[in-house]
């Protein structure tokens, strides 16, 4: 096979052409589309499926708008149904007009008696007018609080289960597709008190027909449910085609992204990818364009078939009037109404077969909203406030057997690990990538309950303390920390939000992670936001970040401050500073240290080597050094590094741990 030629790439022409099969490999198959599920669902129902869920859809709609507002959800059901009754009266009152109008009475008398029907029909049609503003008022009203209850429901479970249930896929998988719920239900209610409406003003349409005559009903119904049921049958051929083309799609938007965003941009000119990326979109767009017009021709071919049938039923209409009119079954008067009934029917029609479509869908997100809150009970810590008494000051932390296994493992995380750690002491836990030393620290934290064993504060397990109570003794510096898009100052303040925050205390806390000097030079100093995306807002390094975040935990000034990797993006200097922060703790306050650097243990009281979850040694770092373990292994090999001597030709040679 012949190497790929990238010249011409400089005149812009693309220097690959790959083929199908290369077209796998540079766009992968994407998984499933969260926001798919409503539009999946669709393709999957038939036509006439989609009628049999309908109703608790809407049940499910109204509960849910029950709940948000209650006067607000009485008044949109209660116009709904007056404007139905209006609209039969409007349309019998323009019956009546319009006989009394072409009576053969002189045109004065006719006037006249046409009057009283006039007048009901204005007020009938002010009165609907009326009823229209109230319904939007009561709908715009509805929707914020719809939202907001939906949405305060779902962050109530989100930030109250334990943090075991972000490691189950199925939860994250739930959680993602929930998040859709409250725009969906606000979206739900809206749309069913739209073909609430619909429905009411077919019925009222019906009713005035039979009214005329009984025999216009069935003539109305083959002049418009072909149409509607060719809208229906239409919009699934476009659901189908969404859900077939969504993979294309998606590839048209992260191709979209790498030509057109910040992060991309450097290598895209580095490397010369544009003709590459420009060929890709040119492939697959063309094969999404095709597939839009194969479409388009179904989608006219459903229309225009329900259009022709729709149509030889509405002539059926005409004629049968005509025959009613000659044989003097119906007056003049009551033909016309009937071509303005037709008109009216095709007009909600039309209305409620789109809408029919939006609550099926918007009603599936509803549904995982609603079973991903279900589910989410199960995850659900137990109420300790009250219940259980508030931990006195850290005297002695002691892990006994403790065992923690993720979902989906065979092999436990931690492993039947058992020390002892005394209040004021700075211990350290060490170990290769994978060891279990986060996670040992997670559950010390009471951030994960041990699948076996126990942790005790003083003696006594941690679940028999407040949860809430005890995590507030502690504070934790994660090496994957979070980003919040506040001010510096509010970063730090972060760190104990039950007392007010004070500059004086922040700055202290900011000193002590070597953080002051950086926000000093931030353009509006400790009031500066931590995020572009917001205006007048600043990008941080990765070290800058990590010392904001040790500042949030010198704030806390917890009995137990627990340090994860919490220089590992720092310069030196910054790094020198932090450490001699944790060391100025020892024998006040009680510190757990976890990092690769040997070198900044080397002063702790004790240090937890661990390996494959397992506790493998323990001790000072001159006793384990003299074990000649693991630890001193580990430690001789970073030692090395930094050991050099010069050759005769001025050049550094690094020693290994034995020559140093």
């Amino acid at each position: 096979m012949s190497t790929p030629t990238r010249q011409g790439s400089v005149q812009g022409t693309i220097p690959w052409q790959p083929g199908a099969a290369d077209m796998e490999s540079v766009l992968p198959e994407l998984r499933a589309a969260d926001w798919e599920v409503g539009i999946r669902r669709r393709a999957q129902t038939g036509v006439l499926g989609v009628f049999a869920e309908l109703p608790g859809l809407i049940r499910e709609a109204m509960r849910i708008s029950w709940r948000a507002d209650r006067t607000r959800t009485l008044v949109v059901m209660v116009v709904t149904l007056v404007a139905g009754v209006m609209s039969t009266f409007g349309l019998l009152s323009t019956q009546r007009v319009l006989v009394q109008l072409f009576s053969g009475a002189p045109t004065a008398d006719r006037v006249r008696a046409a009057l009283p029907a006039l007048a009901l029909l204005a007020v009938v049609t002010m009165v609907r007018g009326a009823l229209g503003i109230v319904m939007g008022y009561a709908q715009n009203g509805l929707t914020p609080r719809v939202v907001q209850t939906a949405e305060r429901r779902l962050f109530e479970a989100t930030s109250l289960v334990e943090l075991a249930a972000f490691d189950a896929d199925a939860f994250s998988d739930d959680m993602e597709r929930a998040s859709r719920g409250p725009d969906s239900a606000a979206t739900l209610v809206q749309e069913s008190a739209n073909v609430f409406a619909g429905v009411v003003n077919l019925l009222a349409v019906a009713v005035a027909i039979v009214v005329i005559n009984p025999l216009l009903l069935f003539a109305l119904l083959v002049a418009t449910v072909p149409n509607g049921y060719a809208a229906l049958r239409a919009g699934h051929l476009r659901y189908e085609e969404f859900v077939a083309g969504s993979v294309r799609r998606r590839r048209l938007w992260v191709l979209e992204r790498q030509m057109a965003q910040r992060d991309s941009a450097p290598e895209l000119r580095s490397y010369g990818l544009r003709g590459f990326l420009l060929g890709q979109y040119d492939r697959v767009m063309q094969a999404q364009t095709d597939v839009d017009l194969n479409l388009a021709r179904r989608v006219t071919t459903t229309t225009s078939v329900g259009a022709v049938i729709s149509g030889l039923g509405l002539a059926g209409v005409w004629v049968l009037l005509g025959l009613l009119l000659a044989g003097g079954r119906i007056p003049l008067a009551a033909s016309v109404t009937c071509v303005v009934a037709v008109q009216a029917a095709q007009r909600a029609l039309s209305a409620v077969t789109f809408q029919l479509d939006r609550v099926f869908t918007q009603g599936q997100f509803m549904k995982e909203y609603l079973g991903f809150l279900q589910r989410a009970t199960a995850y659900l810590p137990p109420t300790t406030a009250g219940v259980r008494p508030a931990p006195p000051a850290l005297e002695r932390l002691t892990v006994r057997g403790a065992c923690l296994r993720y979902p989906d493992r065979d092999d436990n995380a931690v492993d039947q690990v058992s020390l002892t750690i005394e209040a004021g002491q700075t211990v350290a836990f060490v170990g290769e990538n994978g060891s279990g030393k986060s996670t040992l620290a997670a559950m010390i934290a009471a951030l994960r309950t041990p699948s076996a064993g126990v942790i005790e504060w003083n003696d006594r397990p941690l679940a028999d303390w407040d949860a809430d109570a005890l995590r507030a003794r502690m504070a934790v510096v994660l090496q994957d920390h979070h980003r919040w898009p506040y001010t510096a100052a509010a970063n730090i303040a972060m760190g104990d939000l039950s007392v007010r925050p004070g500059l004086d205390r922040i700055e202290a806390a900011a000193r002590q992670a070597a953080a002051h000097e950086t926000i000093l030079t931030l353009p509006h100093g400790y009031e500066t936001l931590l995020d572009r995306t917001f205006k007048d807002g600043q990008d941080l390094s990765g070290g800058q970040w990590q010392r904001i975040t040790a500042g949030r935990g010198f704030y806390r000034d917890a009995d137990l401050l627990i340090m994860d990797e919490p220089s590992s993006a720092l310069d030196p200097r910054a790094e020198d500073a932090l450490f001699q922060s944790i060391r100025s703790r020892q024998g006040t306050r009680t510190t757990i240290l976890i990092t690769h650097r040997l070198a900044n243990v080397i002063h702790a009281d004790r240090i937890f080597v661990l390996h494959d979850g397992r506790l493998e040694e323990q001790g000072t770092h001159a006793e384990l050094v003299a074990a000649g373990g693991r630890y001193a292994e580990l430690f001789t090999l970073q030692a090395a590094g930094y050991h050099s001597r010069t050759d005769g030709n001025g050049c550094d040679v690094t020693h290994d741990g034995a020559q140093g």
